[in-house]
């Protein structure tokens, strides 16, 4: 049985003027394409999370961008960009965005695609972060009702990570927050040819 190996994941580092980049560089996957169709997706996400944090023109402003690898196993890779970025005020701001990708393919999922199709996925997921929420103690700007369709999410340790960027839902204080979802919680929406079916 051919067994699909992790990809080789490294480090690209960019810098200028009060920044300093770290971006994903992945390669060793069976399909060179795919390798690139991956890397191209990578380094544009990391371009729009620094075009998003604004100008660096305080004089104490810095930037610094890292990335988190969440998943490398079963043709499923699951990537965090991280930007931390102080541009004045009282205080910096952290963005986040991941992807995940079919590794044989180079293609990124969606959080719909997860799911079979026309499945209502929002309404367990929501019921979840809901509970959690409030075992948590988080107070939220607005009575908490349901994710967006297109809610940031990654995929680690056999689990659905939904999560929410720095004042989507609370304030400052909480920073990002993060609710991880066993994917055996889910299994009876799972898409049989997406990426989370891959794990089972």
């Amino acid at each position: 049985m051919d067994f699909p190996t992790p990809l080789i994941v490294q480090s690209a580092e960019a810098a200028f003027p009060k920044a300093q980049l770290y971006i994903p560089h992945v390669s060793g996957g069976k399909q060179a394409a795919a390798d690139a169709k991956m890397n191209k997706v990578l380094l544009q996400g990391s371009q729009h999370l620094v075009d998003s944090q604004g100008p660096l023109t305080d004089p104490r402003a810095e930037m610094l961008a890292l990335y988190e690898l969440k998943t490398n196993e079963k043709e499923v890779l699951s990537i965090s960009l991280v930007n931390y970025a102080y541009t004045g005020g009282a205080h910096g701001a952290t963005l986040v965005k991941s992807y995940s990708f079919d590794s044989s393919t180079g293609e990124v999922s969606e959080l719909k695609d997860l799911f079979k199709p026309g499945a209502d996925y929002i309404t367990p997921i929501s019921k979840h972060i809901k509970a959690a929420l409030e075992s948590r103690g988080i107070t939220t700007f607005e009575p908490f009702k349901s994710i967006k369709p297109n809610q940031d999410f990654y995929i680690a340790d056999r689990s659905l990570v939904i999560y929410f960027q720095q004042y989507e839902i609370a304030p400052y204080s909480y920073g990002l927050l993060y609710f991880p979802i066993s994917i055996y919680d889910l299994q009876n929406i799972i898409n049989d040819k997406g990426l989370l079916a891959k794990l089972f």
